[in-house]
């Protein structure tokens, strides 16, 4: 880090935005994401913290839907047109306004749009975008590698210009990150041509086996730094299934060996630390897989850490230490 101690800049006002997207993923059910997080309490626990929190309510896909054609190795196109178009409009509106955007969902293929609105937001300011992608998956599949045809796994390959993607926005701005900017954290499960793909792109890929070899701390202020570095934004992008379904059962795409729960935490401390987020998302929770509620109120937990939340003054702790080792 660069020394500037970024943890008293709070954001003025911050906008819960719910994206109830389902169809860019497999399974049914993270229609309920937004419903679940704000039942888990993601208002009042923002707000305790100190923050003016702004709940705008659900978002609906454009309409009409935009003229595209749905293939099967683009499913449901028409309908993630619509809500990429809605979503990037909704962001680029909000960062413009000074007000940090949450972004609740739904699946992951809700982050073509709003990390796009942040990009175009950032551009107009001159400030360089950076997005750390906490999840399971890569999402760098595109129409010609995926083996599903689930958008939700090409995310990440559309912000970073892959071809084949170019009916999402059509006619509409559609900004590029660069591949460089990009860091995935604790991929666990990535698909054979996706791998080769990244590899040429040059993404900064950290997956599980790095996490246990180096661990969490050392890999985040990897990220931090450079993002520090270069005066960037960071937008964090954190899929349930980046935690071990052990603790966040509540996804359609489970795999074992993520996060654990003291290491997610520790991401979230270290990232409000910094100073450096200025967008969220967070996606694809399914309620109905959930058991009781456990894996929404773990990422109301979650957030709120990365908003502040500590369980005692950090500052004044590392100083009594100090003192008391001499």
């Amino acid at each position: 880090m660069d020394g500037t101690d970024r943890t008293q800049q709070r954001p003025p006002r911050i906008a819960l935005v719910g994206a109830p997207v389902e169809v860019g993923a497999g399974h049914r059910g993270a229609i309920m994401g937004p419903a679940g997080l704000r039942t888990a309490g993601l208002l009042p626990s923002l707000q305790g913290l100190g923050f003016e929190v702004e709940d705008h309510g659900d978002l609906a896909p454009a309409r009409p839907l935009p003229a595209v054609a749905e293939t099967p190795q683009m499913r449901f196109l028409p309908e993630i047109a619509g809500w990429s178009r809605v979503l990037s409009d909704r962001a680029y509106a909000l960062m413009n306004q000074g007000t940090l955007p949450i972004f609740l969902g739904g699946d992951h293929s809700l982050s073509m749009g709003s990390v796009n609105g942040v990009l175009r937001h950032c551009r107009e300011a001159g400030r360089e975008l950076f997005v750390l992608w906490l999840d399971a998956h890569t999402d760098f599949n595109t129409p010609a590698t995926t083996p599903s045809g689930n958008m939700h796994g090409m995310s990440a390959a559309l912000l970073c210009g892959e071809p084949g993607l170019d009916d999402v926005f059509g006619a509409e701005t559609r900004e590029r990150l660069d591949p460089q900017n990009l860091t995935i954290l604790g991929a666990r499960s990535i698909d054979r041509e996706e791998r080769a793909l990244l590899r040429r792109r040059g993404v900064e890929v950290f997956d599980m086996r790095l996490v246990d070899e180096y661990g969490v701390a050392v890999l985040m202020r990897r990220i931090l730094d450079k993002v520090a570095a270069r005066n960037g934004v960071l937008h964090v992008s954190l899929d349930v299934d980046f935690l071990d379904p052990s603790i966040a059962p509540g996804v359609g795409t489970t795999v074992p060996g993520g996060a654990t729960y003291r290491e997610a935490h520790l991401i979230m401390e270290m990232l409000y630390d910094s100073g450096l987020v200025g967008s969220l998302d967070v996606v694809e929770l399914n309620p109905f897989l959930d058991d009781r509620g456990k894996s929404a109120l773990l990422l109301v937990d979650l957030v709120s850490s990365l908003f502040g939340r500590q369980i005692i003054d950090r500052v004044g702790a590392v100083e009594r230490a100090a003192s008391g080792a001499q």
